[in-house]
């Protein structure tokens, strides 16, 4: 096994994990509480000594630990020697902590023209008319040469289609119903923390793929205890993450080992209510990035969570104990058994049902991809520990991260907002003259005494516009787009 990552053993056998294969994906499945995240923290251990970068979500909050050296116990001992480890040693693992709301760990960010529409609207779960609204913008935008950077740029551009749309040309009108409904679901968003999320700078995918000073893979967590309370925003969110790596990382074929390992819990969020074409999108996703390098391992409580035309994908499988009390589960059971390969000694039906914490079935790719016979073993101990680190240690860690120099505060470039608030001031201004110089052509054969000319009364009326416009949010940002350095 000196070739394999090891992922645990029983008095027989010792079973890991091929890194060659690592990148034909796997999945982590089985009851809460039988040791999923044990396992997914040696796994993430084994490929960070490797020098692999790692991506986890943190659901539970308790993935943080790996940071820490874990603590010696009589247990650990007991199985160290079932499995036949010799050379063990408690340690913690280079980690960098991220959070979309940038409480415990770096900010994430990404811009709304990256999220792209199809992706934006399944996290506002809009229907195709409101979806076909939705793209009418991005392509206004493009064709304007606007940046669409947070959500006040998406609602300002939603606005001004709203309003001018038929004035644009055939092709920009939009009905306002349409508009509206799209307004208060970005309301939605905005409050589940939508706003923290899209903005500048954003995140450069580089900045996951780092190694340690000494050539360890770096551990990104992302603090995900709070996010899963939004789920829709959870699985979009790593859902754009793998569009983005699929994207921008080059083909490699069937590298040695994975340039990344993306582990992604709570897998049946990502699956849930989908349409067609997004689970088509997932699918292909999952089907072409292992020729970026990329592992995709997928953790859920049941391999029933997954689609079938996903879960073919799968090739490393992790099973831990299911329970059995209906006919559901215990079809699922008999669908978790029938997805391994068969070993002649082993009942694999009766032991998803009987085994214990830290049990589990395993089957991983060996030499030219062929799975593995089945087999029962004890998950290994982590180095690090089990268990979440304090508000202390987190804080220690991301003072020294240089992350947080890069990505902790936010930026509000001049994008649409900006370029939108300009353009109806502009077109207020053109309004108030053309009115003015009526006025003043019907009344040009008067004297004009001590009446104000045309020209001043303009610019009064402009200076009126303008400081109504300074009383809301926008309006410093449009007095110094036509008014210049002159309130600098």
């Amino acid at each position: 096994m000196h070739d394999s990552l090891l992922i645990g053993g029983n008095s027989t056998t010792q079973c890991g994990l091929n890194p060659r294969y690592a990148n034909r994906h796997g999945l982590i499945a089985g009851a809460t509480g039988t040791g999923k995240t044990v396992t997914l923290q040696c796994l993430a251990e084994s490929f960070s000594d490797l020098g692999v970068p790692v991506f986890m979500a943190d659901v539970k909050g308790d993935v943080s630990g790996i940071s820490q050296p874990g603590t010696p116990h009589p247990k650990i001992d007991e199985r160290l020697q079932t499995i036949g480890i010799e050379h063990y040693q408690q340690g913690g693992y280079p980690v960098a902590f991220w959070d979309l709301f940038g409480i415990q760990g770096t900010p994430v960010r990404t811009s709304i023209s990256d999220m792209g529409p199809q992706l934006l609207s399944r996290l506002l779960d809009l229907n195709e008319t409101q979806e076909s609204v939705l793209t009418l913008v991005f392509e206004f935008a493009d064709n304007e040469g606007m940046l669409l950077v947070d959500l006040p740029d998406l609602r300002s551009t939603l606005e001004y289609l709203g309003e001018h749309g038929k004035e644009l040309g055939p092709g920009y009108g939009v009905s306002k119903a349409s508009v509206n409904a799209i307004l208060r679901r970005l309301l939605m968003l905005e409050r589940e923390g939508g706003r923290n999320f899209f903005g500048e700078p954003a995140l450069q995918l580089s900045d996951f793929m780092q190694t340690s000073r000494d050539g360890r893979g770096m551990i990104n967590i992302l603090a995900a205890d709070t996010l899963i309370r939004s789920p829709r925003v959870y699985s979009t969110f790593l859902l754009w993450l793998l569009s983005e790596l699929f994207e921008q990382l080059p083909e490699l074929g069937d590298p040695e080992q994975p340039v990344l390992v993306f582990f992604f819990d709570e897998a049946h969020l990502l699956f849930r209510d989908a349409p067609k074409a997004l689970l088509e999108k997932i699918e292909q996703v999952v089907r072409l990035i292992r020729s970026k390098g990329v592992g995709v391992y997928f953790i859920s409580q049941s391999p029933s969570d997954i689609p079938d035309t996903v879960l073919a994908q799968l090739g490393n499988r992790i099973q831990h104990a299911l329970r059995a009390y209906t006919p559901r589960e215990q079809k699922a059971v008999r669908v978790a058994a029938q997805s391994f390969r068969v070993n002649p000694d082993l009942d694999t039906v009766t032991a998803i049902t009987e085994m214990g914490v830290g049990e589990a079935l395993v089957s991983t790719l060996q030499d030219k991809g062929i799975p593995a016979p089945v087999e029962r073993v004890l998950i290994r101990p982590p180095h690090s520990r089990m268990g979440p680190a304090s508000p202390q240690e987190r804080a220690a860690i991301l003072a020294q991260d240089y992350n947080q120099r890069r990505y902790r505060d936010a930026v509000d470039p001049y994008s649409a907002h900006e370029v939108l608030a300009e353009r109806t001031a502009a077109r207020q201004a053109e309004k108030d003259r053309a009115e003015l110089e009526k006025r003043a052509s019907s009344n040009s054969g008067r004297a004009t005494g001590s009446r104000q000319s045309t020209t001043d009364a303009f610019v009064k009326s402009l200076v009126r516009s303008l400081g109504t416009a300074a009383g809301s949010n926008l309006g410093r940002k449009i007095f110094r787009g036509i008014l210049g350095s002159l309130l600098k």
